[in-house]
């Protein structure tokens, strides 16, 4: 998804292909014929390729550092919570919800009174966090 919401940014036309997620390919998406692995490696390739077409990552060096720490945050912390809250239960879970809401409560903190992590675009922090948005209302629970 994450993938998709980076090329549908750019305005990029892509042939799509349905993979089985349990089973999936390394090869995520192939540009001029050469693999690029990884679903945030990919969006970085794509927003370095197209950088004429609505930037997702910033273009001041601290900023951009500071957008793929969050994201990297968000691939760690989020997944692996998100993760426990769904395969375990009992204790482990119970805390798993409580690391997980308090992940948010960071995020949010970071997000501040902007509409995107970047300002007044979607950007690359976005595009990492969003796609695990169908979990929060579950896990509030």
């Amino acid at each position: 998804m994450r993938v998709r919401i980076a090329l549908a940014e750019k305005g990029l036309k892509y042939e799509y292909r349905e993979v089985d997620l349990s089973n999936k390919s390394p090869l995520l998406l192939i540009h001029n014929g050469k693999p690029i692995c990884e679903s945030l490696i990919i969006v970085e390739y794509i927003d370095e390729v197209w950088k004429d077409r609505s930037p997702l990552l910033p273009s001041d060096p601290y900023q951009r550092a500071q957008a793929r720490f969050w994201a990297d945050f968000v691939n760690k912390e989020i997944y692996e919570n998100g993760r426990k809250i769904w395969a375990t239960k009992g204790t482990e879970q119970e805390v798993a919800k409580k690391e997980f809401i308090q992940d948010l409560k960071l995020l949010e903190g970071v997000l501040g009174d902007k509409p995107y992590f970047g300002g007044e675009t979607l950007g690359f922090l976005d595009i990492a966090l969003v796609t695990f948005y169908s979990w929060f209302l579950a896990t509030s629970a």
